[in-house]
């Protein structure tokens, strides 16, 4: 580490130039470690963020969605922090709109339905 340091601290002696181009260098890495950990780390970060803060925005009523905790249910009412879910038939309970992990599609749906049906088939 201090090879790295007292070079850049030294003056240059009678003679020498001022090493612009070693001092590029000594710096080439690190500005390569940065843009490898941009986009390998903050840019995918970013963008799942954005596309999460859509979807929430996005909920209305009638949706059918999946909490962090793995509850299905439907969207009863969206508030202006928080969803109302409709659990079972008296069952609704009431989450943050960060809560919510996904919104089920269709075809989602159908393969989940699809599997209780033949467990429930393949059992009986």
């Amino acid at each position: 580490m201090f090879t790295f340091i007292f070079p850049l601290m030294a003056a240059p002696q009678a003679g020498q130039e001022a090493g612009s181009s070693s001092l590029l260098m000594s710096f080439l890495p690190f500005v390569l470690i940065i843009g490898i950990f941009y986009f390998l780390i903050i840019r995918p970060q970013n963008k799942k963020r954005k596309e999460t803060e859509k979807m929430l925005s996005a909920l209305k009523k009638g949706d059918r969605v999946v909490t962090i905790g793995g509850l299905h249910g439907t969207v009863q009412s969206v508030k202006e922090t928080t969803v109302i879910i409709k659990v079972d038939e008296n069952v609704k309970l009431e989450f943050l709109r960060s809560a919510v992990s996904s919104v089920v599609t269709a075809s989602k749906e159908e393969k989940i339905e699809d599997k209780s049906e033949e467990q429930s088939s393949g059992k009986a």
